[in-house]
């Protein structure tokens, strides 16, 4: 997967070291319920699917669940939470990403109830999140500075959508010291390549179009369930 626009000497693959396989032929179900189909579709974590549901999910935001306790502001979080063997839940402009809690549980045992609750919910016609979802964007603010603006602008613009593609997401957190911190969300959360994707393609990236970046490190909340892990140089 290639960074649209990033015109490094060597045109070096955004996951060239990820050896991602070829994503397996999407499977479309349909139901009688406004003609809404859904596309699934893989992620490099083996333990996260892409559910497309073929309309707006957050428009231009994005939101992840990582408990059922953090779906208070999504009605349709709080359904997913309750199929069995849902892990977390992640929302995208217009796709929504399920975790599951092992590699053991079968997706074919989970999609049903899944395809049933998003297409029942977007039926309902209640809104995705409540107005007090927390904001989770990049967006510029009065109190950035120059670099820290043009960090902003490249995960954005370059690095978000890219990761989107394969079910998550990238946050900014702060930048210190030369070090930007980056909080990992979706698929990409307990995804094994996850500390791949920050040094070989976000890092690379920054450093490439920003000299002052030397750096970035991956950070977590405190209900998530891994430990914190720095991936600067």
């Amino acid at each position: 997967m290639l960074l649209k626009g990033h015109n490094l000497t060597t045109r070096q693959p955004f996951h060239q070291l990820l050896q991602k396989k070829p994503s397996l032929p999407s499977a479309i179900w349909h139901r009688a319920v406004r003609g809404m189909f859904i596309q699934t579709q893989d992620t490099p974590n083996p333990n996260s699917l892409k559910f497309i549901p073929g309309r707006e999910v957050l428009g231009s935001r994005t939101m992840e669940f990582s408990t059922p306790a953090a779906a208070y502001c999504s009605p349709l979080a709080r359904q997913l939470f309750r199929i069995e063997g849902v892990k977390s839940v992640f929302f995208g402009p217009d796709f929504i990403t399920i975790t599951k809690e092992s590699e053991d549980l079968d997706w074919n045992l989970l999609k049903p109830d899944i395809y049933a609750t998003i297409m029942d919910f977007f039926a309902s016609g209640l809104p995705v999140v409540t107005d007090e979802a927390p904001r989770t964007d990049t967006a510029a603010s009065e109190e950035d500075d120059e670099v820290v603006l043009m960090i902003k602008e490249l995960l954005d613009t370059r690095i978000r959508p890219t990761v989107q593609e394969d079910g998550g997401d990238v946050i900014y957190k702060g930048f210190e010291d030369g070090i930007v911190q980056l909080k990992l969300q979706g698929s990409c959360t307990s995804c094994p390549s996850s500390i791949i994707t920050l040094k070989s393609g976000i890092q690379n990236m920054l450093q490439f179009y920003i000299p002052e970046v030397e750096g970035v490190e991956q950070v977590v909340d405190d209900d998530d369930d891994v430990e914190k892990e720095a991936n600067s140089t």
